[in-house]
């Protein structure tokens, strides 16, 4: 439908003969009305000299070609933003509130733009008596309106009240890194405050006008406007009043240019740099780590380091805290929080580029480089790289590879604890955390009676790339024979790199030695390159996610699999019989690198009950699994003194909680922790760790009839 038309059917409505047009500055004047639109030109000129601030700060960050292609990256941030999907999830509440709040003003503003354009701008085309806010459209704009109103302000009400009252620990800025008499985080919380009382001031405000207008003379029709309407009839002769009017007139306006004016230097700005940092996310972040341009590169060092992106997200940070509630560092009493370094990198950010931010962070002056005083080194040997609070970030903080690059800074400044520079010198050395020479690597293989093939000397259809622990950790041995077993008896084709196997580097690179990682992964492609063979398997998730999300990148592309979707293939072919049912119950644990990293869930839980066995679900499993803590080169590095217990205690206690005996793995660094965990947590005779592939070996080996009978 055309302009013309839809101005002229307006127009022409019955209810244009009784529908005044919308009153914008009555009783304001002439000096009113110029006074508005030079505080509004003013307005628009420091909300576009702070956001071109903010903009200049992010130009001094490094490159990152993350807004390519633009329009369909913008498109799927808006539509997170406005599915509420990553903002709802595990908290119902606030998504709640959120999707109230955002979408409310998001028509309001709308409606507002239409207001200025019905008011200075259709008259400039269609001539000066050319008006959209009349008849039916009127009324139907002023119910939206006056319904996104009182929308906006329920969404705000629940958010206050939610801070005030729920005393949640996420909305905690207690810090777990330094006393409590060494900082300040008063200025969050009155950040907090300013942003959301202030928002509700002028959806108050908003109302109140609306009820002075009406008021005058209470139209009939205006009833379409029912909060208005009804606090008017409420508000009897005071609210009617030219001076009230004009009283709440110029208070709302005031307290919307001030809004903008503060927006680009305040927590609000997390409505613009929000879009830009889901736009410029990246999907597999930490899953594959960015590749180091140059060798030499000693990490992050300066804030000049980091990438624009980088910097724009540090800001697109709302201090949610929901990767401060699910980070198994700060959950077991370590000295890191993922809130904590982001903000910690804003407020640095900020300081180096001389951008103030009103309200919303303490000033205290910060000497050294970054990485072991902006963030202390404590804090980055923390991170287990579990990847949770990446995944549940709702704006895109990429907290992992952050931690990682700084990481990298502290290993050039010689920052390692021994344990892990011993680990670290023995896969130069030896090619595994061992230290191991590489002809015991498939020394676990004795007990078998047979030679398991070289792959390297002949093609294979299934090349077992077995990883460290699987290979030398007593723990994990049996679990590896008994893969074996399952692979001889199925008839699987399947080989070894024996000697050849090298680590695959994952923990390497994410403690930031990528030298290391870049010599491992060479060495391994070249290998693997030199082989014949079908596809890989590996039953390490973490050797799992290198090869297959990290090698692409050297050169490195094969098909991988995890031994949980090779076990489920096998048993869906009929290849591996297993009995129809077992009656046993146990729980299962999701690997951090085989679940949030690569998405597999359903497999080993399908495994499981293939062999008969009832799984019993922990309260978190899934996306939201709790780390063994072994990851990210953790498995090599003391734990911190401020440590209460370790990750993989805390997940055995709730394990036993459930009342099951049998605890089931699918990773060989969980199986280490978790037998140990049982032992120092006092479970013991309560709760049993086994590998996923041992029941299902133990399955295969039962008499069919003993399975039936009991």
């Amino acid at each position: 439908m055309s302009a013309h038309l839809l101005l002229s059917l307006t127009a022409s409505s019955a209810w244009a003969d009784v529908v005044a047009e919308r009153e914008v500055f009555r009783e304001l004047g002439t000096f009113g009305v110029v006074a508005f639109y030079v505080l509004a030109a003013a307005t628009v000129g420091a909300f576009c000299w702070g956001c071109l601030r903010q903009v200049r700060k992010y130009r001094r960050g490094r490159p990152a070609d993350r807004l390519t292609p633009l329009r369909p990256r913008l498109l799927s941030a808006m539509r997170e933003i406005g599915s509420h999907v990553g903002i709802g999830r595990g908290d119902r509440y606030i998504g709640i509130a959120h999707a109230l709040v955002f979408r409310s003003f998001a028509v309001l503003l709308i409606g507002t733009a239409i207001v200025a354009l019905d008011e200075d701008g259709i008259q400039l085309v269609f001539g000066p008596d050319a008006k959209l806010l009349v008849g039916w459209v009127y009324l139907v704009f002023s119910a939206l309106m006056d319904l996104a109103g009182l929308a906006l302000v329920v969404g705000l009400v629940m958010m206050i009240v939610r801070r005030a009252r729920f005393e949640l620990p996420k909305l905690d800025y207690t810090r777990v890194d330094r006393p409590a008499d060494t900082y300040d985080r008063s200025s969050y919380r009155r950040g907090d405050n300013v942003f959301v009382w202030l928002l509700l001031f002028i959806a108050v405000t908003g109302f109140a006008i609306e009820a002075a207008r009406i008021g005058a003379d209470m139209p009939d029709h205006e009833v379409w406007s029912f909060a208005g309407y009804a606090l008017a009839g409420l508000g009897g002769d005071f609210v009617s009043s030219d001076g009230f009017f004009l009283g709440a007139w110029w208070i709302h306006v005031f307290a919307v240019f001030g809004f903008l004016g503060y927006l680009p230097s305040s927590k609000a700005m997390h409505m613009v740099t929000d879009v830009l940092s889901l736009a410029s996310r990246d999907q597999v972040a930490a899953i594959a780590l960015p590749p180091v341009v140059d060798e030499a590169d000693p990490g992050i060092t300066r804030m000049e380091d980091f990438s624009w992106r980088q910097l724009l997200s540090f800001d697109a940070c709302t201090k949610c805290g929901r990767c401060h509630e699910v980070c198994p560092a700060r959950t077991t009493g370590a000295p890191l929080s993922p809130r904590d370094v982001i903000l910690d990198l804003r407020e640095h950010s900020n300081r180096t580029f001389g951008v103030a931010e009103i309200l919303g962070f303490s000033r205290e002056p910060t000497d050294g480089p970054i990485a072991g005083s902006t963030v202390t080194a404590d804090t980055l040997w923390s991170c287990t790289t579990c990847r949770h609070c990446v995944e549940i970030c709702p704006v895109g903080v990429e907290h992992v590879v952050d931690i990682v690059q700084l990481r990298r800074s502290l290993v050039s400044q010689g920052e390692v604890a021994d344990s892990l520079q011993d680990a670290l010198r023995a896969l130069d050395e030896k090619g595994n955390s061992f230290g191991e020479s590489g002809r015991k690597r498939s020394a676990w293989s004795k007990p078998l009676g047979r030679k398991i093939p070289d792959a390297t000397r002949k093609p294979v259809d299934v090349l077992w790339f077995v990883g460290d622990y699987a290979s030398f950790n007593g723990s994990c041995v049996d679990g590896t024979r008994a893969f074996a077993e399952v692979l001889t008896t199925a008839g699987v084709d399947f080989g070894l790199l024996h000697r050849k196997e090298k680590s695959a580097g994952n923990d390497a690179r994410r403690v930031g030695e990528e030298g290391l990682f870049e010599a491992l992964a060479t060495e391994n492609i070249a290998t693997l390159q030199g082989c014949e063979f079908q596809r890989i398997v590996t039953t390490d998730p973490h050797t799992f996610n290198t090869l297959k999300n990290e090698y692409p990148a050297f050169g490195g592309e094969f098909e991988v699999v995890h031994y949980a979707t090779l076990l489920l293939e096998l048993i869906r072919a009929g290849r591996v019989e297993l009995p129809s049912a077992s009656g046993s119950k146990a729980t299962y644990h999701d690997p951090c690198y085989l679940g949030r990293y690569n998405g597999i869930y359903d497999e080993p839980r399908e495994v499981l009950r293939a062999c008969g066995v009832e799984v019993v679900e922990m309260p978190r499993n899934r996306e939201d699994s709790f780390c063994c803590g072994a990851g990210g080169g953790r498995i090599w590095i003391p734990d911190p003194d401020s440590q209460t217990e370790r990750p993989s205690e805390n997940r055995i206690d709730e394990a036993v909680a459930l009342g099951v005996d049998t605890f089931v793995v699918a990773c060989p660094k969980d199986m280490t922790l978790f037998t140990d965990a049982v032992k120092t947590s006092g479970n013991e005779g309560r709760i049993v760790v086994r590998d996923l592939v041992e029941l299902v070996a133990e399955a295969m080996s039962q008499d069919p009839q003993e399975t039936d009978h009991g």
